[in-house]
């Protein structure tokens, strides 16, 4: 039988926990208080998905290598969904506006649409809409 996670938790480390809090909150992110204090941030990304938001030295108490500069090196990319290429264009728009920087221009696929951005540390994340309809049939 597969693997199969309930629920996921992206841990990303951050240098202004308060800043970044500020930053992903204006872009209509919503965090859950219980499982966040003044090291993390619990920011929910829906039911199921968190990204945990830790200071640079508290995401370093977890691992014994360095913590990377997100701001000079990528070692992913933080890919979400949205309803409509609006609502895309609207969260994308949103992070640019609160201090993100754009990292890629916009791809259209046709079944696609993407923007991306920087968030203030450097982590990487995408928006796409996705047109199942629309996919290309082979």
């Amino acid at each position: 039988m597969a693997y199969r996670s309930t629920h996921t938790y992206v841990n990303l480390p951050v240098k202004d926990l308060n800043r970044t809090k500020e930053f992903f909150g204006s872009i209509g992110f919503e965090f859950n208080a219980q499982f966040s204090d003044e090291k993390a941030a619990c920011m929910v990304i829906n039911d199921n998905t968190f990204v945990m938001l830790l200071t640079e030295s508290y995401f370093g108490s977890f691992i014994s290598k360095p913590v990377a500069d997100p701001s000079v090196s990528a070692a992913g990319i933080i890919a979400l969904s949205a309803d409509s290429r609006d609502h895309v264009n609207e969260l994308a728009d949103k992070a640019l506006a609160a201090g993100g920087k754009q990292y890629k221009e916009a791809q259209d696929h046709g079944f696609m649409y993407v923007r991306s951005f920087e968030d203030l540390d450097g982590h990487l994340w995408e928006i796409a809409h996705m047109d199942m309809s629309a996919m290309p049939q082979e």
